[in-house]
């Protein structure tokens, strides 16, 4: 892509007034994050069941490992991405709170004689983790996805897409802010976390993907660990399937920095007046845009609104077409090729 250079490093930190922020993040940071909820799939049968419903494999679910993956519609489009803990009796899945009762009902629908019962845990809370010292603070390693219990009665993981985004620690939830203080963290408000997800190109769920709509792979799922290659059907699977063996990816979900006022989310993105993606979240001056790839072109200013987007490659993206190798690969078994199951 000869529009796009070498990753740009964007600290979430260079905001005015955020000395203290920043002296923060050294140390460990926490959000309480209350656009997340959890659904507990528990029963004899939920591995099974959710084997066949999900794109990642449930199989490698495990109490010291959490995963990422996605619900699709039967035409491999986009519904619901979630991150899955494994508790013991149940599989948590860290979802978005205002579409939990959906995820549920979704997933009831393929339910039948399966031994599966799906109950939302309104009692239960998401935080993300995250700065220089957050995984030290929780007894993690930098393995994406390492988990482990802690006393205070919860999960703490690393996130499963980027070990960069840091942790989540999913607690009762009245237990979730002390607990996390007396780890020595600080408490940070959601704008801070959103500027950390937007400098990694980190799309957020439905602000960022159009449901029954986006692809998996234009948002990076591949490279974020969040389908598996290997394992057998699952709603969806055949589309996802080809769209990377045939290559047919034509758009891609980029970090881009904004020059101006932000656009509105939906806003057409334009190349000399012509149609070159769409926009979508932002924070004080980053946001995420589908472009397309044929666009990315050097020295030509992409618009939306009435803004300048610059557009930025993350280190862990990989771009159909680049000419040189991506300089940091995935771990060995993050990319399985093969035909598809």
């Amino acid at each position: 892509m000869a529009g796009l250079g070498p990753a740009i490093h964007v600290d979430p930190r260079d905001k005015p007034g955020d000395d203290e922020l920043g002296s923060a993040m050294a140390q460990g940071i926490f959000v309480i994050l209350e656009d997340r909820g959890v659904l507990a799939v528990s029963g004899a049968d939920r591995r099974s069941f959710l084997q066949g419903l999900v794109s990642n494999d449930v199989e490698k679910l495990a109490p010291d490992r959490a995963l990422y993956a996605a619900l699709l519609t039967a035409q491999g489009k986009y519904l619901h991405d979630f991150i899955m803990a494994d508790e013991g009796e149940a599989i948590w899945f860290d979802a978005e709170a205002a579409r939990l009762t959906d995820l549920r009902r979704r997933l009831s629908i393929y339910r039948l004689r399966a031994k599966v019962a799906l109950d939302e845990r309104p009692d239960l809370a998401v935080a993300a983790v995250f700065g220089e010292g957050a995984l030290a603070a929780l007894g993690l390693s930098g393995e994406p996805g390492t988990a482990r219990r802690i006393e205070a009665g919860g999960i703490v993981l690393v996130d499963p897409r980027l070990a960069e985004l840091g942790a989540r620690a999913i607690l009762p939830r009245d237990r979730l802010r002390p607990a996390l203080l007396g780890l020595g963290l600080a408490e940070a408000d959601f704008a801070a976390w959103d500027r950390h997800r937007l400098t990694l190109g980190i799309p957020d769920g439905s602000r960022d993907l159009v449901l029954d709509k986006s692809i998996l792979l234009e948002a990076g799922f591949d490279e974020l660990h969040g389908v598996d290659w290997q394992k057998g059907c699952y709603v969806g699977q055949e589309l996802t399937a080809r769209t990377k063996y045939r290559g047919l990816i034509k758009k891609r979900l980029f970090p881009v920095r904004i020059e101006g006022p932000a656009p509105a989310p939906g806003a057409m993105v334009t190349l000399d007046g012509k149609d070159a993606g769409e926009f979508r979240s932002s924070r004080d001056g980053l946001g995420l845009a589908l472009l397309r790839l044929d666009a990315l072109t050097e020295g030509r200013s992409l618009s939306a609104d009435a803004a300048t987007l610059v557009p930025l490659r993350p280190d862990w993206m990989r771009v159909e077409g680049e000419d040189a190798p991506h300089p940091n690969p995935l771990p060995a078994g993050g990319e399985r090729e093969g035909p598809a199951p």
